[in-house]
């Protein structure tokens, strides 16, 4: 009979080393990790090293082997989604689902892509954005989110929506393409560590979509992110072809696959 496995709240040096093993499928780990948000639990191997992980928060992210031995915070979490590496996501779903409500939508097979070397300019005005462009930025953003996820943030919680907003700004995470005082193009960084930085929520403004406003931001994004960090990365939904394509003409290679389970 095989023992069950033991739960840890790991160490940060523990999460560190285990998310160092794949800094591009782990970025978000090792960024909250970085940024003590949320709350680890891990089975812990004979060696001290981490065999598999769990973030709980707002959304459940496990990574690594077995995850199903994370049911149980799982099912205690109050989570809205469960989303990482495609596997380790299908494991705790599989132990876990009869404990969490039915899911509204179940992404499988998102591609996750990865550039390490500068696309071509995109010569665009492409800057971080700043705080004056918060009241424009917050529309935008929100738009985004609802093309993304299917829920208007800003009916949810606009307070709330419009907080985390401009905390992406004051971190450093959103990056804007304003043309005649228009936001063409626009994307923040959901994770960001020495070795990676993830992108996320790209968004093109719908009356220059098919343009070339998408590839051209988004080539001046990596070149610029790729000047301090080795890595740029994201995934995204397998019917987003115009993205998937975007993202291969600039030169990311498809690195691995994500699962979204959304509640």
């Amino acid at each position: 009979m095989t023992t069950p496995k033991r739960l840890i709240e790991p160490t940060h040096e523990q999460v560190l080393d285990f998310c160092g093993r794949d800094p591009v499928e782990r970025v978000f780990l090792e960024d909250v990790a970085r940024r003590g948000l949320g709350r680890f639990y891990a089975v812990e191997l004979r060696d001290g090293s981490l065999g598999s992980l769990c973030h709980v928060g707002a959304n459940l992210v496990p990574s690594g082997s077995e995850c199903g031995v994370f049911a149980d915070a799982a099912a205690g979490s109050g989570s809205r989604m469960i989303i990482g590496d495609e596997r380790a996501v299908g494991e705790l779903w599989d132990a876990a689902c009869n404990r969490l409500p039915e899911p509204r939508e179940d992404r499988r097979g998102q591609p996750v892509y990865a550039i390490s070397e500068p696309p071509g300019p995109g010569e665009t005005g492409l800057r971080e954005a700043t705080l004056f462009d918060l009241d424009q930025l917050v529309p935008v953003c929100a738009a985004a989110h609802a093309e993304e996820l299917g829920i208007d943030p800003l009916e949810r919680d606009r307070d709330g929506f419009r907080w985390r907003t401009r905390a992406q700004i004051e971190d450093g995470r959103s990056w804007v393409w304003l043309e005649h005082g228009v936001i063409r193009f626009k994307a923040e960084a959901s994770a960001w560590t020495p070795q990676a930085v993830q992108i996320q929520q790209v968004w093109v403004d719908p009356e220059v979509r098919r343009e070339g406003y998408g590839k051209r931001g988004m080539c001046d994004l990596c070149r610029l992110l790729l000047a301090s960090t080795p890595v740029v990365t994201l995934f995204v939904r397998t019917d987003n072809l115009p993205a998937i394509r975007l993202y291969e003409s600039i030169g990311m290679e498809r690195v691995g696959s994500y699962r979204s389970v959304l509640f």
